[in-house]
């Protein structure tokens, strides 16, 4: 093998070859590109005359320089007798635990929120557990049934959640060499046969609260002193997700300007949006501004904070609308919030919609808006902050300024 030409690649061609096969490098080292593109490393070897393809690692992932300083280690290896398979699989042998919890590492800064890693980071380690302890590369198509089946039918969102992060886990083995062969996980053509398909459930609206009888919700809200009951009322005001109001900070709340800004990490479109606050809004603010302790509280400090100065759960204002005997939602007061705007004031189907931070479906209209309409915003959140205080006289004069 020593005879053979070296290095018949170049970096180009190695980044940029895209015709399937393999492409030989010289001393046994080949570039293999499957039919959709995808590169990687694969070192061939005959050993007492079994011929054994040996995977280094992906394309993107492992330079060629690299790739030719792997290639030559193996045939020093083969050399000297041994077997560069066994040789390498001592030096790299991983269990799916070690693979998994590097690829969320690695794949971390390319989330959106640190929730979202914190979802694949729990999912791979609680529900993938009995694969954890194996090694990535003895991981079949049994075991991945062992893990997928006792959630299928009970939790079969979760479960189906669960098989994509195991396949995009062990894609990324195959890419590092840790592994070789068709992915186990993979849904088409292979675990649709196995598995029934999931039921697809339509998804109905969160039941929400007719509009006309928000002021008297709100009067029956303001006398409560949770503070859930606190976090409620402000999400009804700003048209919030409770997602954005339970993660609200000290330091995002501008009293002064009566702004709040939510940075982009905790939106759900992925970018900053600026809620103009409402008197009554700003009022709530500042109560609970007031009570804090002067001389510990940080900017960083949650604004509707809980036990040991932590933001409340996910599930307090759920259980507070329980508790006052409600069968509506929190997320159910957004879809209030629009049939109000909608059908009692002449606020522009494009303000309401800002209001709500909810994408514009139409790309070209997005392409060349720039603004976020604030000012227009700001009368639009003064009217609905009226209209749910008891001073429902002043909503029509309000409201008629958005026509």
């Amino acid at each position: 093998m020593a005879t053979r030409t070296l290095n018949k690649l170049d970096s180009r061609t190695a980044a940029t070859i895209k015709t399937a096969g393999r492409h030989s490098d010289g001393g046994g080292l080949y570039l293999s590109v499957d039919p959709t593109g995808r590169r990687r490393w694969v070192f061939m070897y005959t050993r007492n005359g079994k011929r054994t393809e040996l995977g280094l690692g992906g394309g993107r992932d492992l330079t060629l320089a690299n790739a030719r300083k792997e290639a030559g280690t193996l045939r020093t290896i083969l050399a000297e007798g041994g077997d560069p398979r066994s040789a390498r699989e001592k030096q790299e042998r991983q269990t799916f635990g070690e693979v998994a919890d590097a690829y969320v590492e690695a794949m971390r800064p390319s989330w959106r929120s640190a929730k979202h890693a914190a979802q694949w980071s729990m999912t791979l380690t609680k529900y993938a557990a009995p694969i954890r302890p194996r090694m990535v590369e003895t991981i079949s198509t049994r075991e991945i049934l062992e893990v997928l089946q006792p959630l299928w039918q009970r939790t079969p969102e979760t479960a189906e959640r669960l098989r994509g992060r195991i396949e995009n886990v062990l894609d990324a083995a195959r890419a590092k060499g840790l592994r070789t062969g068709e992915n186990p996980a993979r849904w088409r053509g292979h675990l649709d046969q196995l598995l029934p398909k999931r039921q697809r459930l339509s998804r109905g609206h969160h039941t929400a609260l007719p509009y006309a009888d928000v002021p008297a919700f709100m009067g029956d809200l303001r006398g409560r002193e949770a503070t859930a009951a606190r976090a409620l009322e402000f999400a009804i005001l700003t048209a919030a997700r409770s997602g954005e109001v339970l993660g609200a900070a000290w330091a995002e709340a501008d009293l002064d300007g009566a702004v709040w800004t939510v940075p982009a990490a905790r939106m759900k479109a992925g970018r900053e949006h600026r809620v103009p606050l409402s008197a009554r809004a700003v009022e709530l603010l500042k109560r609970l501004n007031a009570a804090r302790n002067a001389e510990t509280a940080k900017p960083s400090d949650p604004v509707f904070a809980g036990a040991k100065g932590k933001p409340l759960s996910s599930m307090a204002m759920a259980m507070l609308l329980r508790r006052m005997g409600s069968a509506v939602t929190a997320h159910g007061f957004r879809s209030a919030f629009r049939d109000w705007a909608s059908e009692t004031t002449g606020f522009p189907h494009e303000v309401c919609e800002m209001a709500l931070a909810h994408t514009i479906g139409n790309k070209a209209e997005a392409a060349y808006r720039r603004g976020d309409l604030f000012n227009k915003r700001r009368s639009l959140m003064d009217a609905w902050g009226n209209y749910c205080g008891e001073n429902v006289g002043n909503v029509v004069r309000l409201a008629a300024a958005g026509a």
